[in-house]
């Protein structure tokens, strides 16, 4: 699929986010309130080449990306750089649950692009009587 454009001309992917989230509420539960989402074409992103840590506490998933940079290229000398932070994003469990079903969906429409291979499956776990 092809992303939506939006009003500024920058690239959402489809379903990134809802316009609205309804839910009806049974007797004696709270209605769920209606959230609209709102672009923000003013919005700083942040580029990263990798994933420095993954750390889930219980109440948060913490995940931090990193953006390497290489030093000066030299004759007869090994490639050094250095790896820095360029963002933590810290998310609630809910939200994280989000993030990891999301990115499941865009790993099986990678592989049935075939831009990605399906990876071998785990061994399973040897049975015990």
């Amino acid at each position: 699929m092809e992303p939506e454009k939006s009003d500024t001309t920058q690239a959402t992917p489809v379903n990134s986010a809802p316009t609205a989230v309804t839910r009806t509420a049974t007797v004696g539960e709270r209605q769920a309130a209606t959230i609209r989402y709102i672009d923000r074409a003013d919005m700083h992103e942040t580029f990263a080449d990798s994933v420095t840590g993954l750390i889930f506490d219980g109440q948060t998933l913490r995940i931090e990306f990193g953006v390497t940079r290489f030093d000066e290229i030299k004759p007869n000398t090994a490639l050094t750089g250095r790896r820095y932070p360029a963002c933590r994003l810290v998310l609630p469990p809910a939200a994280a649950v989000d993030l990891i079903n999301r990115i499941q969906q865009v790993a099986t429409a990678l592989t049935q692009a075939g831009v990605v291979r399906p990876g071998p499956r785990s061994a399973e776990p040897p049975k015990t009587d």
